[in-house]
């Protein structure tokens, strides 16, 4: 008996003075004793803070016969400080630290290094503690990855593109990601397949080494007009500063600081094409306000794109796809990753906002009717018919019933609230649709088409619709589309384009259009370019995201 007793005071011994670990109970048993006391279906708290459900930490610990995942022997392990890193990173993901427990699992590691040093043993309490968190951590880190932080649908404004599926179980990826000690190449499986989405955080990595060196006061600016060279204003200091800050002009001698130079108005140009504004030189108001975003501001722009791109589903990333980018005011056409065709677009007012989502291309209609909208109708066609009876006979416009029969516009009672009639523009050089019409059926009865109005391709604000989009040059894309039906001839699309009845021509394959609101991307060199938020949408997003 007392040679039994001597041996375990020797090994316990022993244990402090090489600073191996040794516990009167194991980190196993506490884990056990931690999840199986906890209520299933409810969060699992440790020291104040709720991680996720009991039945999936549950699971995973079970699996393993609850040994500990983050520590040998109560040591940290070389894999839990690739974690804890890997959680800061997530800044530049666009997601936040703090909700994967950075702070205490911090105070955690600070302990335990302190202890190292002192050769105290770490307790099994707090090795089980810190387990559990980095566990969570991992979990909570790997669905927002892959999925995004914040549940579009549930959002004020519409995002009406399904999301992501997950494709990962987190529990299998974590056994796996331990089994090869591979953290950071688990975790980073998990991004957008969109090539943007790497560049994009390398853009937010770089604004924040900006931020450290930022000394300027963000004070915001405005011109009540638009300022041209030789104008004197006391936002030219401000503005000359900022551009010097983003690298756009050098400091250099000054003979009247308010006086907008020549100097300046290069760089100002040069700002302005780098920001897809109309590189005038003039300042006005939106040079102004991106001159007012900081690098901080601006990591959160990019930050809520980064989440946009998340929710986005795998098979968005097809081999031939038309993008429009609402935000850019651009018509993209794809194919391997190849852009076809590129043109701007003009989009829906904001109260009339063009939706998100995304629905298959499949027909083009030539010479096309306007079939106006009901809302469009009531509140702006009949006003104007009761103000001018000849503004149908102007406009090409007739009355329909809805199943097509003609009806006499003088035999209509126009001051009646009950209006059973389809308004319809004809065929022609003014038809609001212009010339053409590109089809892919969706609940928002929006579509691309040409317009009359060429002139405001040429304006840089082009939120201007009713919600469908507007194509600068509808003539090529339709010899794009149709290029595989060798009869579609230019000569034969621009005889189509001149009719006075609508043509209808069926694609033969179908090619998926999708409507996005990117107010933010890297492109192929891992430029920036940043775009005003025309809806007011990015607000909500970096709230929910920082929530």
């Amino acid at each position: 008996m007392y040679q039994i007793v001597f041996s375990l005071l020797l090994f316990f011994n022993m244990g402090f003075a090489t600073g191996e670990s040794f516990f009167f109970e194991s980190v196993s048993d506490r884990l056990r004793a931690i999840l199986e006391n906890s209520e299933p279906g409810e969060s699992l708290r440790v020291r104040g803070i709720s991680l996720g459900k009991v039945e999936e930490l549950q699971v995973f610990y079970s699996n393993r016969s609850f040994d500990e995942a983050w520590s040998e022997q109560g040591i940290l392990t070389e894999w839990a400080y690739e974690l804890r890193f890997e959680i800061k990173q997530a800044q530049f993901d666009g997601l936040q630290p703090k909700d994967y427990h950075i702070e205490l699992i911090d105070a955690f590691f600070a302990s335990f290094e302190q202890n190292k040093k002192s050769k105290t043993i770490n307790p099994a309490e707090e090795v089980a503690e810190l387990d559990l968190l980095l566990t969570d951590a991992f979990f909570r880190l790997a669905t927002h990855l892959e999925r995004g932080k914040v549940d579009p649908s549930q959002l004020k404004s519409p995002w009406d593109i399904t999301r992501k599926s997950s494709r990962i179980n987190a529990i299998s990826l974590l056994v796996q990601a331990l089994e090869r000690k591979e953290i950071r190449k688990s975790l980073e499986q998990l991004y957008p397949s969109f090539s943007i989405y790497k560049r994009g955080r390398e853009v937010i990595r770089s604004l924040d080494e900006k931020a450290k060196e930022d000394s300027l006061d963000w004070k915001v600016i405005k011109v009540d007009k638009s300022l041209k060279v030789n104008d004197s204003h006391a936002v030219i200091p401000v503005v000359r500063e900022r551009l010097i800050f983003w690298g756009y002009l050098k400091p250099y001698s000054l003979t009247d600081p308010k006086k907008y130079d020549s100097t300046l108005f290069e760089s100002v140009k040069a700002y302005q094409v780098k920001n897809g504004m109309e590189p005038d030189g003039a300042i006005g108001k939106n040079t102004v306000a991106s001159l007012n975003a900081s690098p901080r501001m601006l990591m959160d722009k990019a930050s809520i794109n980064l989440e946009r791109l998340r929710w986005l589903p795998d098979t968005i990333k097809e081999a031939e796809l038309v993008l429009v980018n609402i935000a850019n005011y651009r018509l993209d056409y794809i194919q391997r990753l190849d852009t076809l065709f590129s043109s701007k677009v003009i989009v829906g007012k904001s109260f009339h906002a063009s939706p998100i989502f995304s629905s298959p291309l499949t027909y083009l209609v030539f010479s096309p009717y306007w079939n106006i909208p009901a809302s469009i109708a009531r509140n702006e066609i009949i006003p104007s018919v009761r103000k001018n009876p000849n503004y149908l006979e102007q406009k090409r416009m007739e009355v329909v019933t809805t199943s097509g029969k003609s009806v006499d516009p003088s035999q209509i009672n126009w001051s009646s609230k009950n209006f059973p009639y389809l308004i319809r523009q004809k065929p022609g050089p003014d038809n609001s649709l212009g010339s053409v019409k590109f089809m892919f059926p969706n609940k928002y009865s929006v579509y691309i088409h040409d317009t009359p109005s060429k002139s405001l391709f040429l304006r840089e604000d082009r939120a201007l619709s009713h919600g469908c989009i507007r194509l600068q040059n509808p003539e090529k894309f339709a010899a794009l589309l149709l290029r595989d039906q060798p009869q579609w001839t230019e000569a034969k699309i621009k005889e189509a384009m001149s009719r006075d009845s609508e043509l209808i021509v069926n694609l033969k394959s179908k090619i998926p259009v999708v409507l996005v609101y990117l107010t933010f991307w890297a492109d192929s060199k891992g430029e920036p370019h940043f775009r005003p938020d025309i809806y007011n949408r990015d607000a909500e997003l970096i709230a929910l995201l920082k929530r």
